[in-house]
């Protein structure tokens, strides 16, 4: 018993290890010379990589950010080999993985507990759960995305889809944590966008163009350098972040 609640501790403190990665961090000051927590919308993720760098420097921070998530609740099959556990224990500590995954990326602890929303973890710690729920809500996040080209309203509209497939879904409507899980999910994004939800009854949330081309400016000393949001006109005010 000792043994696994040891190893099941341990593999939450991995999960959120590996959310504290700071992909974005990291490759905005190895490659581009800028921390960029200190541009857009001040947020550490896909999106605000996006908006101030382009899509170039975009694509790889969501790939690193989904896998960390997957990773972070895929390991934790392993515990299915402790006769202690059972099939109800492994979800409630995959649920666990998600959380602590997703705490990890918001308060990194590898880059100054400063970090993003952790959109993109969630969807990728989600489909090491169960992939199908996970990939429909992508599904209607683009959708929603290339129509209105605001993303926090994708985030919002896919999260609040969640608990919906998750209780359409045969394999899962009948785990009861899972189901629970669904719903905090969705109410903590609409928590966590409130002030985006107030921007967009105003109509000052900024839009999100993936196709749109983007240019980062160059300092005099040669460096590059991303305009904030201030100095965009098509951007008047910070978007939600991955």
């Amino acid at each position: 018993m000792i043994l696994t609640i040891y190893t099941a501790t341990t593999m939450i403190i991995l999960a959120y290890l590996l959310g504290s990665i700071p992909s974005a961090v990291w490759i905005g000051k190895k490659y581009y010379g800028i921390d960029i927590r200190e541009y857009g919308s001040k947020n550490a993720g896909t999106t605000n990589m996006l908006r101030v760098l382009g899509r170039r420097a975009a694509l790889p921070v969501f790939a690193l950010d989904f896998l960390k998530g997957f990773v972070a609740v895929t390991i934790i099959e392993l515990m299915q080999y402790d006769d202690l556990i059972g099939a109800n224990d492994l979800i409630n500590l995959k649920i666990g993985a998600v959380f602590a995954a997703v705490l990890g990326h918001i308060f990194p602890i590898f880059a100054g507990f400063r970090g993003g929303k952790g959109v993109a973890t969630l969807v990728g710690a989600v489909t090491g759960i169960y992939p199908p729920v996970a990939l429909l809500c992508f599904g209607v996040w683009f959708v929603i995305l290339m129509i209105f080209h605001y993303v926090s309203l994708a985030s919002m509209v896919a999260g609040c889809c969640f608990p919906v497939f998750t209780l359409i879904s045969p394999k899962v409507n009948g785990s009861i944590p899972f189901v629970v899980f669904s719903f905090v999910i969705a109410i903590l994004l609409i928590y966590t966008h409130r002030k985006n939800i107030e921007r967009l009854k105003a109509g000052t949330e900024s839009k999100i163009y993936i196709w749109k081309p983007h240019k980062v400016k160059i300092n005099p000393d040669g460096n590059q350098q991303s305009p904030s949001e201030k100095s965009d006109p098509e951007n008047p005010s910070p978007d939600t972040d991955r």
